[in-house]
This record gives structure tokens, C-alpha cells and sequence, in this order.
């Protein structure tokens, strides 16, 4: 459908193709010093929000046709944790008003965000009632800002994306909803990814599927199933790691390169030897395509760079691509016949 101010809406792009929307927020700002590792609070949005406006310009430069508002883990039970549950309306607030800047800066849509909240229990009606509250006064802060559709993702448990999904329901909003599958390949509450992910979707979620926790190799086995088992459309956005049939997820991974870290796992800080590169990600995007997925991204870890290995390979050509590697161009492991000689000749021996 399209939208009132006549943008199009997603399930319009999803019905012309495939839609990006960049994630990757929490580690790249970490990377950059505006926010703690470990708790993970988008803090940055209030205390510098200019740059979280300019991560957005540079996920959109890159490909992403959505600006996703960085409302992950913005939730009461994130600040609480930080002591600045205060801070929990301005903080979403803010964070939409940031994205809707952007988006307006290109043809980009806007989604509001809710997650994972780290206190669902299955079965508990008190938990259920209090996580309600929680996806309630995030989704009605997006909906005063405007957005075109909402996001409830990194959701480990089957019943806590039912939550989400009836709270966004009755906004009239599309919905997107995608699951965090871990080692053992199962929802929390049990079952597989491709019935949890049938559940959701029958329930009349747009958009089902997998992000964070696995990256490209071992979230794609999965994807397949849950391509199989839907009708709606589907969604992959995989951290951008080295995840492998032994350690499927980034947090399960070991670094055999490296003894010097001070725990056992190099989860969440110490993963750069272990990052996939833009062609890993582009082969991923290919292949994630050939089996159904319409909903692209990349999650935790991603960088702009990633994206736009992403857009290119859907056959794009975002702003970004302006400056695509051209190797053709360097000095010594260039074609271009105007090198010196013994610099082509020396490519063997950098």
C-alpha cells in the first residue's frame, strides 16, 4: 500500500522486489566510543545525536531503503538497567525524530523498532502482561512520529513474537517480525525455526524471519525451512561473522588466532578476525535470494560497507557505489598503462 504523503509503502516494494534495511547500530557506535559493550544502551541518542544521524545517512548512501529508528534495547528494562529509565521516553523519541530526518533525505522509509526484552517467561501471564507494556509505549511513540511500519526482531521465543506481533497489529501497520535462532537450533520455547516462524506468520505478520545471532553460512539451512513454510515474505538480516557448523552463532565462536583475551569467547568486542568480508556478504545476498528472502539486511557488526555489497548485489547502484573498489587503479597491482613498470612487476613481491 502506499502511504498518505505518497511514498510507497513496504509491502509495495516487497511486492516490486527486494527491500534493505541496514541494522548493525549497537556494535558500529561501540566500535566508535559512543556507547558501553555489555549492556549495550543507544545512550548516543541522546547525548550525541548527530552522530547517530550520520550513521543513518551513511546506511542510506549505501543502499538501505529504510532508516530504522535506533530504539533496539531503548526499552525499560535496558534503562533501568543503566539507571535511566528517566530517560526512556526522550530517548525513543529522539531516536525516531533522527531516522525520519534521514529518510526524508532519500527515498527511505521509516520503522519504528522494538526487541527482545531479557524478561519474558513462557507460561508466566505476569511477565507476558509487563512485556506488553513494554512493546505498547514504544509502539505508540512511533506511531505519534509517523512511521511506515514497525520491526520486532533478535525475539528468541515464539510467544514473545506473538506479543509483539498483536501490539503492532493494532496499529494497522505492516509488520516485520524476525527471530534470534542459537546454538541448538530451536526457539527457546521449543519449536523449530520454520513452526515458529509459520506461527507468526499465520497470525498475519507481513514479514517472517531470522536476524542476529548466526551469520551467512549458518543462518541460510534455516532460512530455507522457513521459506518453505510461509507464504508471507521473508526476512534475512545475519551478523556479519565467520559462524561455522561447530559454533553457528557469533557468540558461540572461538578465536584460535588469539590468546589474549580476558574471557573465553571473543563475543561481543573481539570478533574483527572473524568478520565476513563485502563478497561474503554479496554471496550470501545471492543465494539468500535464489531461495525466497525479500527482506534484506545485516545485523550486529555490520558496517556500511556491508550494505552496500548487499545493494550491489541485488543489481544496485546506491549513491556509495561511487566509490566501489577499483583495483584496476592501484599502482602496482593495477592494469592502468600509464605505471611504472617496476611497480606492476613488484606486485609479487608486496
Amino acid at each position: 500500500m502506499a502511504e498518505s504523503n505518497g511514498k510507497r509503502g513496504l509491502l509495495e516494494r516487497l511486492h516490486e522486489g527486494p527491500v534493505i534495511c541496514a541494522e548493525g547500530y549497537l556494535f558500529e557506535l561501540e566500535r566508535r566510543g559512543y556507547l558501553q559493550a555489555g549492556a549495550f544502551v543507544p545512550e548516543v541518542v541522546l547525548e550525541e545525536p548527530e552522530v547517530v544521524k550520520q550513521l543513518h545517512r551513511e546506511f542510506l548512501r549505501a543502499g538501505s531503503d529504510v532508516m530504522e529508528a535506533f530504539t533496539y534495547y531503548a526499552h525499560r528494562e535496558k534503562l533501568r538497567l543503566i539507571g535511566r529509565e528517566a530517560d526512556l521516553e526522550p530517548l525513543n523519541r529522539e531516536a525516531l525524530r533522527l531516522a525520519k530526518e534521514v529518510a526524508a533525505e532519500g527515498d527511505a522509509l521509516v520503522a519504528g523498532n522494538i526487541c527482545n526484552t531479557n524478561i519474558y517467561e513462557p507460561g508466566d501471564a505476569k511477565v507476558e502482561a509487563t512485556v506488553r507494556a513494554m512493546f505498547e509505549e514504544q509502539v505508540g511513540w512511533a506511531m505519534e512520529a509517523g512511521v511506515d511500519f514497525f520491526v520486532a526482531e533478535t525475539l528468541p521465543y515464539v510467544g514473545e513474537a506473538e506479543l509483539a506481533l498483536d501490539v503492532i497489529k493494532q496499529t494497522g501497520l505492516p509488520s516485520v517480525v524476525t527471530f534470534a535462532i542459537h546454538r541448538d537450533g530451536l526457539f527457546r520455547d521449543g519449536p523449530t525455526p520454520a513452526e515458529g516462524a509459520k506461527r507468526i506468520a499465520d497470525l498475519g505478520a507481513d514479514v517472517v524471519g531470522l536476524n542476529c545471532a548466526r551469520g551467512p553460512d549458518t543462518m541460510l539451512p534455516l532460512l530455507k525451512t522457513i521459506c518453505d513454510a510461509v507464504d508471507c515474505y521473508v526476512a534475512a538480516l545475519p551478523v556479519p561473522y565467520r559462524t561455522s557448523e561447530a559454533e553457528p552463532t557469533f557468540q558461540s565462536l572461538q578465536d584460535p588466532h588469539c590468546d589474549c583475551l580476558p574471557t573465553d569467547r571473543p563475543f561481543p568486542i573481539a570478533l574483527d578476525g572473524l568478520t565476513c568480508n563485502r563478497y561474503e556478504i554479496a554471496q550470501f545476498t545471492h543465494r539468500a535470494l535464489e531461495i525466497g528472502v525479500r527482506y534484506f539486511g545485516v545485523c550486529c557488526g555490520a558496517g556500511p560497507h556491508h550494505i552496500r555489497a548487499m545493494a550491489e548485489a541485488l543489481g544496485r547502484t546506491p549513491p556509495a557505489s561511487r566509490y566501489s573498489p577499483d583495483m584496476s587503479k592501484h599502482y602496482s597491482l593495477g592494469s592502468d598503462p600509464s605505471f611504472r613498470q617496476q611497480d606492476t612487476e613488484y606486485r609479487d613481491k608486496l
